[in-house]
Formats: structure tokens, sequence, C-alpha cells
């Protein structure tokens, strides 16, 4: 059982959905970055995305984007990433961490060295969002035989006859995009929403947990009260981009996570 499905296991017991807080490794800078993710689980987040920055972001909206721009310019690497989990790990060893990035670099790394890197500094799972199913042997499998959970993402395009081959070898959560188009694009709805998480859920025992167009307490509680818990990355990333404080990023983050746990 990975830090994931041990997570997904307590909140089910404690009848909470899940929080979920996406970061840019790296921005503003590795110090401040470090700082602002240790502050996170004290703040509510059950499970943590870690950005791995990247040169070409395809599904990455302005926000994320200029994160990554931001911690490419501080000296952000894929090894940097790797540390700060490793030195988020030295404080918790409860919380999950999840990679979510781009083929690219882990390709250029080499698959076993990475999955092999990636598990001794503690990551739990990965989202890599420019690899489709049909690719599954290429890092996916080995993932999972590595015990790392690999989480695909479903979208409002992805129809009954797609939804089982996305689902086919996932592992961890099911990361329902409640929009369609790039992130931080456009606010999401429950009404639209809910009858797709449920169409996924027919199919498979994993959480659904809904991101995207995410931005407030109530948006977060929405979402929340429809799926197994909600995602929050462009509003954060965009509280660390006017460079606040982490304390202030952190109580934006409680905000955010008080909502889902209401739901």
């Amino acid at each position: 059982m990975t830090r994931i499905d041990a997570t997904f296991e307590r909140l089910r017991a404690e009848k909470k959905k899940a929080f979920v807080a996406y970061v840019m490794a790296g921005d503003p800078d590795e110090a401040a970055a470090c700082e602002i993710m240790r502050a996170l689980p004290a703040a509510g987040v059950d499970i943590i995305e870690l950005g791995v920055p990247f040169t070409d972001p395809m599904a990455d909206g302005p926000t994320i984007q200029l994160a990554g721009q931001r911690a490419l310019a501080a000296g952000m690497t894929l090894q940097k990433t790797l540390d700060m989990a490793r030195d988020f790990r030295k404080q918790d060893d409860r919380t999950p961490i999840v990679l979510m990035g781009y083929y690219n670099p882990i390709f250029s790394r080499g698959v076993e060295p990475f999955l092999a890197d990636a598990k001794s500094a503690g990551i739990d799972g990965l989202i890599v969002v420019d690899l489709p199913p049909e690719e599954d042997d290429e890092l996916c499998i080995p993932a999972q035989q590595a015990g790392l959970n690999f989480i695909r993402l479903a979208t409002p395009t992805t129809d009954d006859k797609r939804l089982p081959k996305v689902l086919e070898n996932t592992s961890g959560f099911v990361y329902y995009v409640s929009i369609t188009g790039i992130t931080g694009s456009a606010e999401a709805q429950a009404g639209d929403v809910e009858p797709e998480v449920a169409r996924i859920k027919s199919q498979t025992d994993l959480p659904v947990i809904v991101g995207f167009g995410i931005r407030t307490p109530k948006a977060a509680e929405s979402m929340a009260r429809i799926a197994d818990g909600c995602v929050v990355g462009s509003a954060i990333v965009s509280e660390i981009g006017k460079g606040q404080s982490a304390d202030t990023v952190a109580a934006y983050v409680k905000s955010l996570a008080d909502g889902a746990h209401r739901a």
C-alpha cells in the first residue's frame, strides 16, 4: 500500500474528502519553495502535487507556465525537485507526494534511474501528462512495478470508448480535469462535473479527484462534495507568484482545504 492508498483509506474512515495542492518545485526559488512545501500539511493538504518545471508545458496555462519559468531561471532541475522531496521527508513521512510534469526530463535521465531515485526520495506517484495509455510500457508499468502509483487524467472529452483504456493501468486515484483547455483557463461548475464523475466511478473503484478551475473555498467544497476530493493548483501558484510569504500562502491554502473538508 502506497502513502496515497493509505491516505484515502484514512480519509474514508474519517468520512472526509481529500484536498490536493499543487505547487511548482523551485518557485520562486528553491529555499522559498521548500518552505512553502513544508507548510502544506499543517494547512490541511492531504496530498502534495509537486510540479517539475519544463520548458514546453503544453497542458499548463500562463500562471503555471510563469511559475515554471521562474523555477528554471532560479536553477531548478529534476534532481533538485527530487532533493526537495527528500528534504521534505526528513520531517514528514506521511503526506503523499505526486510528481506532476512531462516525460522529456524523465526520458533524458533514464526511466530506471529516475524511478529508483524517485522512490528513494519519497515520491509516491507520478502524473505525466504527455504519455498516453498506449505508451504504458514506457513508464506507467515500470513505475507501478517500482511501487509508485501512476495517476491518469480523464477529461470531458474522454468518451465511453476511451475511458476503459485510460483506467486500465491507473492507480492511486483518477484525476478528472473538469474543464476543456489548459490549467487556470476557466471556472469549473459542479453541475457539469457531477455526471462525469459518476460515469468514471461506475467503471472504477479508484478515488476520483477533480481539478482545474477551482479558486475559492466554496468551489473546493462543491467539487469535493460530488467527488472524492479536489485539486487546486493555479490559484495557489498565483499567490506564490505575487511574492506572498509562506505563511500567507499557507493561510490561503488552509481556507481551500477547509472548504474541501466541509464537503
